[in-house]
């Protein structure tokens, strides 16, 4: 699943710029489904769809930005491989947007990051200095800082996601949403900007930043690696809890490429700056972060079988792991428009995030400086 490394900061983790030093963009730090049963989507109002089955019609759903609750219909597919099961991913409706829910949107974000800096990023009131510094009583190599770093970090992410059909029992959506982003994302920053003060600490194993086409490939790698985000990622009025949050199941767009989009996104960034800094800190954060998105492989596909069941199997079924092998072996066939789902206002704006992160790679920089953690 989605790591906050990446969601909540939309960065991971980011090489600095040293004397003579080119900068670099970051990252992102069958059939038995459909039976005589009326189906019903456990996360959205549908029309239940009922009798014999019938391999022309698809149920779409659609992630819907406003305030109000979703509702969605069952349409037409071209699809050869039958109907969907999951919901559609980065679909966003201009006209269907609320104005309301993204004021609120802007006000939330706007106070959290107030909060954040008061409680955790200041060192004259927050309590992150003091956390760096106890991890750091534990070792003075970076190596071990930065994993222990990441597997703190991972415990809570991963944990509070296994928990989060029991705590949304007890709590509620919204309040889970706020507990799992008020612990993650103290911790995610902390990690990212740790990395980036001592990423280039450790010993240098390899230096090949002078070969011809290396900075181009880390440039196209880091570049492609950010539009491996989950598509939960786009639905941010549900990350800042303005509409209720949703444990979503998604097949469409990047996840025919592969299930689990963060992870390879993740794999991506980490093989190309470990060959650009190529020394013992970035090895071990690389370890770590890749670490950590396996078991989340793992453990999304157990938290959606948990949910969805036999959907989740049909799903499991004609997607893969591994990018591109569902669609190689046959088991995912993509419709003849399958670029179209691609071009939609989500990646649009990842484009432009990107570019406009890759220009703000000194400002970044020179704020993590300044913690000195």
């Amino acid at each position: 699943m989605a790591s906050p490394l990446s969601l909540y900061t939309h960065l991971h983790f980011i090489p600095s710029i040293r004397p003579n030093q080119r900068t670099l963009p970051f990252a992102p730090i069958t059939p038995s489904i459909l039976s005589l049963k009326t189906f019903k989507s456990p996360n959205f109002k549908t029309r239940p769809i009922k009798g014999t089955p019938n391999w022309n019609r698809l149920l779409r759903l659609f992630p819907r930005a406003s305030i109000e609750e979703a509702e969605t219909d069952a349409g037409e597919t071209t699809e050869p491989g039958g109907c969907l099961v999951g919901e559609d991913s980065a679909a966003f409706e201009l006209g269907e947007q609320s104005i309301k829910s993204w004021v609120y949107f802007g006000a939330i974000l706007g106070a959290v990051l107030f909060a954040l800096d008061i409680v955790w990023i200041d060192p004259s009131t927050g309590f992150g200095t003091a956390f760096v510094e106890a991890i750091g009583g534990f070792s003075d190599s970076p190596e071990v800082m930065v994993l222990v770093l990441i597997l703190i970090f991972a415990t809570v992410h991963s944990g509070l996601a296994s928990l989060r059909a029991s705590c949304e029992k007890l709590i509620g959506e919204r309040a889970y949403r706020v507990l799992f982003a008020g612990t993650s994302l103290p911790l995610a920053v902390s990690t990212i900007v740790y990395f980036i003060n001592h990423r280039y600490d450790g010993t240098q194993l390899w230096q090949v930043q002078s070969v011809p086409g290396v900075h181009q490939f880390v440039w196209v790698a880091s570049f492609i690696s950010f539009f491996f985000l989950y598509p939960s990622t786009f639905n941010l009025l549900e990350v800042a809890a303005v509409d209720k949050p949703k444990f979503h199941m998604w097949e469409t767009g990047i996840m025919r490429i592969t299930r689990h989009p963060q992870m390879v996104g993740q794999v991506i960034w980490c093989v190309a700056h470990t060959l650009w800094i190529g020394n013992s800190v970035a090895v071990a954060a690389s370890i770590g972060l890749i670490g950590h998105h396996l078991f989340g492989v793992w453990n999304g596909d157990r938290r959606l079988s948990l949910r969805y069941g036999e959907a989740f199997n049909v799903l499991k079924s004609r997607t893969s792991v591994l990018p591109f092998a569902a669609i190689l072996d046959g088991r995912q066939k993509l419709p003849k428009d399958y670029f179209k789902e691609f071009i939609r206002l989500p990646y649009l704006t990842i484009t432009f995030l990107t570019l406009g992160a890759y220009l703000a790679h000194p400002l970044m920089q020179a704020a993590s400086y300044r913690l000195h953690w």
